[in-house]
């Protein structure tokens, strides 16, 4: 029986087959994944990159916007009109530094304090909608930060 190929495959035939390439697995589960957090997310009224920066938050308050914008790989053009719309939602505010006006500096509000407990089942809801032990979990999640950052040394060519 014939092994399937692999994505690093020289096989013109078999190179470009979508089910092959690492991008689409990536991408397609990405997808699969944010659908559920959408569900899950819709009580606490966000969307994910809303979520993802509000978790930055509740890790460390009181950051700058490229602090926020370095724990998730986002620059400040894709970050500015997250936070204005987490913003009018009246979780964070956001402010000029006092010694250095070119820095924003965002903070929690007691809304976006308080709506961390609510938060808080979100992992295990996930977890379920896995399917995945939690031991299983870690481990992709950690052979996908390995990945990533092997792609970011790529791309910054080291």
């Amino acid at each position: 029986m014939k092994q399937p190929a692999t994505p690093l495959s020289i096989d013109p035939k078999t190179a470009l087959l979508l089910d092959q390439q690492i991008c689409f697995a990536l991408y397609s589960t990405s997808l699969a994944m944010t659908k559920i957090y959408r569900k899950v997310l819709a009580e606490l009224g966000l969307t994910y990159p809303q979520y993802l920066v509000m978790m930055v938050l509740w890790e460390r308050d009181e950051i700058t916007v490229s602090e926020i914008g370095e724990r998730l790989f986002l620059d400040s053009a894709t970050l500015t009109p997250l936070l204005k719309r987490i913003e009018a939602l009246g979780l964070i505010t956001r402010a000029r530094a006092i010694k250095d006006e070119r820095q924003v500096i965002v903070t929690l509000t007691s809304a976006g304090k308080k709506l961390r407990k609510q938060a808080e089942s979100i992992p295990l809801s996930i977890l379920c909608a896995t399917g995945c032990a939690p031991a299983e979990l870690v481990e992709i999640r950690d052979s996908l930060g390995k990945l990533r950052s092997k792609l970011i040394d790529a791309e910054q060519g080291s």
